[in-house]
């Protein structure tokens, strides 16, 4: 895509984070805006950041978690802007418990958002992206979708299925005008694990507040920089992005250690502290 200016994005997830981030940076080079999030303050927040530069931005609460209501904002915004030319599914939420005690309802609520929120994302948009002279559709997996690691079953099955959801769909749509990025962050200075469900880590820790502490005292990405570079990934088509030396240092481990790369996993988190209650 040779340039995103006045372009329409659509961005699930944009009330904080790298959704956030990502619609002010766009709105900053000309893109014109479709922000959701189930988060109604946190979205007009959103807004109010990008209306400077955008004052058409277009808002809505989605959860996208349910089907409905993605179809629905697909056909708003349609109406509203018009065909969009990029779509960021980028809604997703968290959770920590281990496979025996994790109980259903909170895996099937992970699981509605972080992937099915990215299939019907991507489907009730797809007809319009097709209809564009060039498209771009780009999915956050993380970098559990590379490796998985204990008490992240749940979150690691869910950014799995979208990496090779979205892969497919790369293939997929090879020979059309619209092009596809796999998205790996590695840790993002975001609320992710403070807002969402915690029940205890690897070394047993069920203090949700000092496990959101320690995640943002490590994550070395800011949201702004994680942004820009998924902005460089739709002009330059790459269909895979990295994001973070930790990303970068996961995938080559993952590559060179395919089938053991656990054991890694094990000692880094034995040298861990526990503070289990």
């Amino acid at each position: 895509m040779k340039t995103l200016s006045d372009k329409i994005v659509a961005i699930t997830g944009a009330g904080s984070g790298i959704g956030r981030a990502l619609a002010v940076g766009l709105a900053n080079i000309g893109a014109r805006l479709a922000i959701s999030d189930v988060n109604e303050a946190s979205l007009a927040e959103t807004a109010s950041l990008v209306r400077p530069k955008q004052p058409g931005v277009h808002t809505a609460r989605v959860d996208v978690g349910q089907r409905s209501a993605i179809y629905a904002w697909s056909e708003q915004v349609q109406r509203e802007l018009g065909p969009v030319d990029v779509l960021v599914n980028n809604a997703g939420v968290s959770l920590s418990q281990t496979i025996a005690k994790m109980q259903d309802e909170d895996f099937i609520w992970l699981m509605n958002i972080n992937f099915w929120g990215v299939v019907h994302g991507t489907r009730a948009f797809l007809p319009q992206l097709l209809s564009r002279p060039e498209a771009h559709v780009v999915n956050l997996s993380s970098v559990f979708g590379l490796i998985a690691v204990p008490t992240q079953a749940a979150y690691n099955a869910s950014k799995f299925a979208v990496r090779g959801f979205t892969e497919a769909l790369r293939q997929e749509l090879a020979s059309t005008n619209v092009r596809v990025t796999t998205v790996h962050p590695g840790g993002i200075k975001t609320n992710i694990v403070r807002n969402g469900r915690h029940f205890q880590d690897p070394t047993g820790n069920a203090d949700a507040d000092a496990v959101a502490r320690d995640f943002e005292r490590v994550a070395r990405t800011t949201p702004e920089a994680a942004a820009g570079k998924i902005v460089n990934a739709i002009l330059r088509e790459n269909p895979r992005l990295l994001i973070g030396l930790d990303a970068i240092l996961i995938d080559r481990m993952q590559r060179l250690l395919p089938a053991s790369y656990d054991t890694l996993i094990a000692k880094a988190i034995s040298r861990r502290p526990s503070s289990a209650n």
